[in-house]
């Protein structure tokens, strides 16, 4: 992956003007911008076909949607180099199978799971990650540099520290990303975390995706500040915060923390403003619809991703106008949505991931107390 889309440079200004700084996306290519917008078609994709499969009966479990919110995913993903560790939280499953996508989707050599091992979990078979001892997002992987995924929100803010202060003592240049909900922010271990990698200037970056609700609870009850971001001033430390719904304005703010913290200068947060598009998970659903607003949830909804990553596209001159109308999946619901709202290549890709899933066997009973116990033996 070259660097040059990772790191922003000065325009040549005349003697009596101020330099123009540019921004990280503006060194992206035509390409790249165009791939960013296929990733979002396959982050949306992703949920679309796990909420229809689970209305089919074909899926069981709690199914924790990312729709609205895959510019996050995406615009912080995009830039990192394959060795970059990633901490993702059930909100971000994308994220397990698009960590360094952009290095061939169909790559099996790249630094990141596979679109058939998340799916294998999701339907918790036998070749998933854990071997179905549990679904969703509880996996990582050491080897594809993808720190386990808790419920504990916040809680793996401390351990991407620790993942950090690894890799330095080891000579390392690694940047770690953790996610985390705006609700998180409120927790103790969120504070004890970043201060203890602002002390140690540890290269981590702290992602606060603020969708506006914490489960039931409003962010204004959250957090007493404007911004979820003004926590940083405390620790000393750069607080951005980016346009949730604009995978370039995520990717700009991202890259400008992921350059301080790989340049030895420490942590960063990059608060993400967002709204959820459904409940907290699709147990919620119901519930959600009474405890919101019917015009929040609409104003909120208003800015579809893709369709700002569209209209950038078209400004840029990157696709034609009949080309734009080719997929149209925003503001539509998984219930509305078909696969001829999205490329075809999206749809290819995901079913792959889909049908290896239904086809890969159960793991046998007697598995179920794997791991469990230690039973002795060499260590």
């Amino acid at each position: 992956m070259s660097n040059k889309s990772a790191t922003a440079t000065a325009e040549k200004a005349e003697p009596d003007q101020q330099p123009v700084v540019s921004r990280p996306s503006d060194l992206l290519t035509k390409e790249e911008r165009f791939e960013m917008w296929m990733q979002l078609y396959l982050a949306r994709y992703f949920d679309v076909r796990l909420i229809k499969e689970k209305k089919r009966g074909r899926l069981r479990g709690t199914l924790y949607s990312s729709h609205n919110q895959e510019a996050i995913i995406v615009g912080s993903l995009f830039g990192l180099k394959p060795t970059d560790w990633i901490s993702p939280i059930h909100r971000d499953m994308p994220a397990f199978f698009m960590k360094d996508i952009r290095s061939g989707w169909e790559n099996n050599d790249r630094i990141g799971m596979s679109v058939e091992e998340v799916c294998a979990q999701v339907w918790g078979k036998v070749d998933s990650p854990g071997r179905a001892r549990d679904n969703w997002s509880h996996i990582g992987s050491r080897s594809k540099r993808i720190i386990h995924s808790t419920s504990m929100l916040a809680g793996t803010i401390p351990v991407a520290a620790g993942v950090a202060y690894a890799d330095r003592l080891n000579g390392g240049d690694s940047v770690v990303i953790t996610y985390n909900g705006e609700g998180s922010t409120a927790q103790g271990i969120f504070h004890e975390a970043i201060n203890y990698a602002a002390v140690h200037k540890l290269p981590v970056v702290t992602i606060v995706e603020n969708n506006q609700w914490a489960y039931g609870t409003p962010v204004e009850l959250e957090c007493p500040t404007p911004d979820v971001a003004d926590r940083a001033k405390g620790f000393g430390i750069p607080g951005l915060v980016a346009d949730g719904q604009d995978v370039f304005d995520v990717y700009d703010k991202v890259m400008q923390a992921v350059n301080h913290a790989r340049s030895g200068s420490g942590p960063s947060i990059v608060e993400c403003k967002t709204f959820r598009a459904y409940g907290h998970g699709d147990h919620d659903d119901d519930r959600a619809a009474r405890y919101r607003p019917e015009d929040e949830v609409v104003q909120g909804r208003g800015r579809d991703p893709i369709a700002v990553c569209r209209q950038r596209l078209l400004e840029l001159g990157d696709i034609g106008s009949d080309f734009a109308e080719k997929w149209v999946a925003e503001g539509k619901s998984a219930s509305e949505a078909t696969n001829e709202d999205f490329p075809e290549k999206v749809v290819e890709y995901l079913n792959k991931g889909i049908d290896f899933a239904v086809a890969s066997a159960l793991p046998p009973a007697e598995e179920g107390g794997m791991w469990v116990f230690y039973e002795g033996g060499s260590k």
